[in-house]
């Protein structure tokens, strides 16, 4: 797997890491999570992704991590979520982190993500300097925000910011030479979320769930043929060779899947004309498609 440099951070991170959502749902046993995690730290994945949303994830990270946490880059995401004290202070970010810590069993989280909050919160200033003060003390590495629009923009430019977060795929093509381009040049380290755009192939209808369904949208309205790959493959490369793109984070708790993702990745980037294809038909269909979050 190859290691790439988060930006000016100095960590280096695999080009695929492991979008650690699924870890925390009821229908995984911790032994499965260990399973998957030491098989991903096998195959050469170096980054995991997690945040207190995720259920259980970051204390079932946290103990598959035992005796391997020197291996990796882990990353995730404060801001809320923790009781008595309200969302997106300055105090909930400080505890946010001291929490986190605890559930993964570590003495410093690398990257500490402001999970997709307002740019209201951002200009607030609170937030962003608890985390930075979290840096000063020695328990977090890199200040990260992870989000969309006119909020990634000021993060991107505020200078507090080593490493962003955003949506990017085929079917979600926006970033690629704004944010992402931007963030690029001020020497930030970038994490995809949502490279394989959630997958709507696999359906045969619009899915129900808002997120999944604007990206089914897309995907019928750009009318693309994969050709001789999978449609996965596909995307996977098309993302995690964009410039200025350090990793992919593909979601999963299917060590075969995540196998196969990385094995697509070692075949390298995409034939320019197909990425030619596939920008020119977002350039003609999806001009004023937002980042999905």
């Amino acid at each position: 797997m190859e290691l790439r440099p988060l930006g000016r951070t100095g960590l280096s991170v695999s080009a695929v890491g492991l979008g650690a959502g699924r870890l925390g749902g009821e229908d995984l046993s911790q032994s499965q999570v260990d399973r998957l995690v030491r098989g991903s730290i096998d195959a050469g994945v170096r980054l995991f992704d997690t945040a207190r949303s995720y259920g259980l994830s970051e204390e079932r990270l946290g103990r598959a991590l035992k005796g391997r946490r020197e291996e990796v880059v882990l990353s995730t995401k404060v801001g809320y979520g923790v009781p008595g004290i309200p969302d997106w202070t300055g105090p909930c970010a400080s505890a946010g982190v001291e929490a986190a810590l605890a559930r993964l069993r570590t003495d410093r989280l690398d990257v500490v993500h402001l999970h997709s909050c307002g740019l209201d919160v951002l200009r607030r200033g609170e937030v962003v300097e608890a985390l930075l003060r979290a840096v000063e003390a020695g328990r977090v590495r890199v200040v990260a925000y992870s989000g969309e629009g006119e909020a990634l923009d000021w993060a991107i430019r505020c200078g507090a910011f080593g490493s962003i977060q955003c949506s990017l795929s085929v079917l979600d093509q926006v970033n690629a030479t704004g944010a992402i381009g931007e963030a690029r040049a001020r020497g930030q380290g970038v994490l995809v979320k949502r490279p394989l755009a959630d997958a709507p192939w696999r359906f045969a209808e619009r899915p129900a769930a808002p997120d999944v369904g604007v990206y089914w949208d897309r995907f019928q309205a750009l009318g693309l043929e994969p050709g001789d790959l999978p449609w996965a493959e596909l995307l996977a490369r098309f993302a995690a060779f964009a410039p200025g793109v350090s990793a992919i984070l593909v979601g999963t708790a299917d060590p075969a899947h995540l196998g196969s993702i990385v094995e697509a990745i070692g075949r390298g980037p995409l034939p320019p004309e197909a990425k030619e294809v596939m920008r020119a038909a977002f350039a003609r269909e999806g001009a004023t498609w937002l980042g999905v979050v």
